[in-house]
């Protein structure tokens, strides 16, 4: 059966809505956010290195229930010791033991050697984490191609060898994929405030995408801001570029908004859906 179509607020509409969410955003974009989210990982270290690699590796793990994601990163970090940048740069095939029996939904053993042989060569050959993320930035405006499509080709491209299945951690917009983790984690990287490190500065905020979760998609919908049903590329794409008209410096902020309203019914205001039944 064919879905109903979706109305979406009109221009004048929307900057109406824009107070409403900005309030969102002040409300739940607080420091006592961190503690119950796997971004918690990155403010649990002090240097780039440790928080790049913490980070990467909470956001891409960052699938299901965010207790149980936040004690399976912590499972992983603590076998690294807690310093996932020393280990990752010695890493070697003595160290493969430590991973034998971990597992986090399709995240097997293999999956976690093969993420960290790609990370220790970038280390290698760019110095850290930003520094691979820059050039492939450079690329993807060459290339005209987006900024995570260049990531995926060039991260497995150290290691040819990699198996297929390994591949899917990493998600590809070219296939049409949200890539709602790896949006997740740049804007941990990028934004700076009370909850996002602002760590890099190869790109901008205004150049974020929305970091696309059921809840964010759910509520986009019922506000009219995303007329799509499906949780795609394209779907990103046309959130995002409602976002950008509220704020086309920072579009990335309203993803506390939105996912806030899927999870603290307490902020849900329903004069303002357009799509109440929206599920």
């Amino acid at each position: 059966m064919k879905k109903k179509k979706l109305k979406t607020l009109s221009k004048k509409k929307l900057l109406e809505l824009k107070p409403y969410l900005d309030f969102l955003v002040i409300k739940i974009e607080v420091p006592e956010f961190i503690d119950s989210d796997p971004i918690q990982f990155m403010h649990a270290f002090d240097k780039k290195k440790d928080q790049e690699i913490a980070g990467f590796f909470a956001a891409i793990m960052a699938w299901g229930r965010r207790d149980i994601v936040i004690a399976k990163v912590n499972d992983l970090l603590k076998r690294m010791e807690y310093r996932p940048a020393e280990f990752i740069t010695n890493f070697s095939e003595a160290d493969v033991p430590l991973f034998e029996d971990f597992k986090h939904r399709t995240f097997k053993p293999i999956d976690i050697y093969w993420l960290i042989k790609c990370l220790q060569t970038i280390f290698t050959e760019f110095g850290d984490f930003e520094a691979f993320w820059a050039s492939c930035y450079q690329q993807s405006k060459e290339e005209n191609r987006e900024l995570i499509a260049v990531f995926h080709q060039q991260f497995f491209e150290l290691h040819p060898e990699i198996p297929q299945r390994s591949k899917k951690h990493i998600s590809n917009p070219e296939k049409n994929s949200s890539t709602k983790r790896l949006y997740m984690y740049l804007r941990w990287c990028i934004r700076k405030s009370d909850v996002d490190l602002g760590i890099w500065s190869f790109v901008s905020p205004s150049e974020l995408k929305i970091p696309l979760d059921v809840h964010v998609a759910r509520q986009a919908r019922r506000l009219g801001l995303l007329s799509r049903h499906q949780n795609d590329w394209k779907a990103v794409q046309e959130l995002t570029g409602m976002l950008k008209i509220l704020d086309p410096t920072d579009p990335g902020k309203y993803d506390y908004a939105l996912f806030g309203l899927g999870v603290y019914p307490e902020f849900i205001d329903e004069k303002f859906y357009l799509n109440l039944k929206e599920s």
